[in-house]
């Protein structure tokens, strides 16, 4: 299938709130360790991948919008990534493997991403 057929999908990457702050309670140096493999493991899947990876990018804080104003807010989404590939099946399937599953309570969402075309 070429480039041109591929569609384009948002793959969030999460970990709760509470997770990340236990996290944080974690002897450094196992912390440090751990964080270190999980980087390496981490690049060794994206080179596997790097054919349907467009961009990832870490996500920072958060606001949120509404009719009456913004505030400050958090949610569990740490990184998103931007792919393509064949099927909204298929981009998911490649993500059951990922070393960010090794995270407990962590999950990984794929949404499809369509044109939205011009507003009427």
């Amino acid at each position: 299938m070429s480039d041109a057929n591929l569609r384009k999908f948002m793959v969030f990457y999460l970990i709760p709130l509470e997770t990340m702050n236990d996290w944080k309670k974690v002897d450094p140096q196992f912390r440090q360790a751990s964080e270190e493999k999980m980087r390496q493991e981490w690049a060794a899947w994206m080179q596997a991948h790097t054919s349907m990876i467009l961009s990832t990018e870490v996500g920072g804080k958060t606001k949120s919008v509404i009719a009456n104003g913004v505030t400050d807010m958090r949610n569990d989404i740490i990184l998103f990534s931007l792919v393509q590939g064949e099927s909204h099946d298929a981009v998911a399937n490649m993500f059951q493997n990922h070393p960010h599953l090794q995270i407990p309570n962590a999950s990984i969402q794929v949404m499809e991403v369509m044109p939205m075309g011009p507003m009427q």
